[in-house]
């Protein structure tokens, strides 16, 4: 078995100066809308993680034209209409991918095979495939139903609406969202459910302003319009998730910790999580380099009491920075990241308990005790945001051994490479 040892980190007085990718739910998001685009649109995002370069190879199996470089990808746009309308599709495990591609599919229509790596095979795309049949599409499962691999096949969209419940998954919002800008009418969307202002949705929203794609908002109620042309270019901002992680480090050492690029302006949801750092004595300065943290002035941190539910990708972040706090930490409302890349509320509980501290769950909420930690070896569960937010253990205390970090180029294929710099 693969493993990767975690060094303890000592932080000098120097700035711990880090780059992490370009963000993958901004990326992906311009990726479709400039596929789907009447022009040929340049991104500016560097260099690209496993799930950007699955969701490139399937642009390109459609016959969409896409140029790479070491900064970034020129997509030449179809106009909605797919050159190649009979296609096997393999997403990898890339969600994203899954979800927006299935969707824009089914809205310009065609016949096409899609299928996804096992751990993808795992994960429900079942409410999203429902409401497409209610759509007039024909979805036939070439194994177990409502999961990959399934035939696709489509006359493209004629329905004017459509609802989706976002407290299950704002990226079936997204992708409907995104796709209506190919059609050469208006479609309204309504979203219900709890996150019906969610990030993520607002990422879309921004992203279709980017893109020239008119829309009006009453309410719960979104009404896209047909695309007016595209820009020539679009920077992509820092991912501020995998930021996330060198951030808490801010804490977590008393240190400065500057992430190259991202500003306090950026549009990604986790923000919220540089707000509880904040509430922690970290402050954050914007420089001419990136956003800076400074945890210097802290002591020493008490226990979290958060709701989570709209930034939900750093309940692990938060998991792994909780055992160091002086009191109890409670993660409210994430109940739905047990449908993500593996059960994260089970990887928090299992590989903390392994570790010596007492977590338990009531299925939407984690309770984590802060003890001494024991050492031992994190499962992963070849889920990318497992290895990397419980390496931050590892780099405070140096008796933690991460399992298949391999799958954390996922997103981002350097992440080892980089505490491996910070820890000599």
């Amino acid at each position: 078995m693969n493993v990767y040892a975690v060094k303890r980190l000592t932080p000098s007085n120097q700035i711990i100066d880090v780059r992490v990718p370009a963000s993958k739910s901004i990326l992906n998001r311009a990726m479709l809308l400039a596929a789907l685009s009447q022009g040929v649109v340049r991104l500016e995002c560097g260099a690209f993680s496993a799930d950007t370069r699955a969701f490139l190879r399937c642009l390109n199996a459609l016959g969409i034209q896409t140029e790479q470089d070491g900064e970034g990808v020129t997509v030449h746009g179809c106009g909605g209409d797919i050159p190649n309308k009979t296609a096997r599709l393999n997403v990898e495990s890339a969600g994203t991918a899954a979800r927006f591609l299935t969707v824009a599919l089914a809205f310009c229509g065609g016949d096409y095979t899609l299928d996804s790596s096992e751990q993808m095979r795992k994960r429900p795309m079942k409410e999203l495939l429902d409401l497409l049949q209610t759509l007039g599409v024909c979805v036939e499962y070439l194994q177990e139903e409502g999961k990959f691999p399934f035939r696709l096949t489509s006359t493209g969209i004629t329905a004017k609406s459509a609802a989706v419940d976002t407290e299950k998954s704002s990226q079936y919002a997204s992708a409907i969202l995104l796709s209506a800008s190919a059609l050469s009418s208006p479609f309204t969307l309504t979203l219900t459910g709890a996150r019906t202002r969610g990030s993520y949705v607002q990422i879309t929203l921004d992203m279709l302003d980017a893109f020239h794609v008119p829309y009006a908002r009453n309410g719960n109620d979104v009404t896209v319009f047909p695309a007016q042309g595209a820009p020539n270019e679009v920077s992509i901002e820092p991912d501020l998730s995998g930021a996330c992680y060198f951030y808490a480090l801010s804490l977590l050492f008393r240190t400065k910790v500057r992430v190259h690029g991202v500003r306090s302006t950026c549009m990604q949801g986790d923000k919220k999580f540089l707000s509880i750092l904040e509430e922690k004595g970290v402050r954050f300065t914007d420089t001419e380099k990136g956003l800076l943290a400074d945890g210097s002035g802290v002591s020493s941190f008490s226990g979290f009491n958060v709701d989570m539910r709209d930034f939900s990708d750093q309940a692990l972040t938060l998991s792994a920075i909780a055992p160091f706090a002086t009191s109890p930490t409670v993660i409210l409302n994430v109940g739905h990241i047990r449908l993500q890349e593996c059960d994260r509320i089970n990887a928090i509980c299992e590989n903390l308990n392994a570790l010596g501290i007492p977590t338990t769950s009531n299925g939407n909420d984690v309770f984590i005790t802060p003890a001494q930690i024991q050492g031992g070896t994190v499962r992963t569960f070849d889920d990318h945001r497992v290895a990397m937010a419980f390496a931050l253990i590892g780099l405070k205390t140096g008796n933690v051994v991460i399992e298949n970090p391999e799958c954390c180029r996922k997103t981002f294929d350097t992440y080892f490479e980089i505490l491996d710099k910070l820890t000599k």
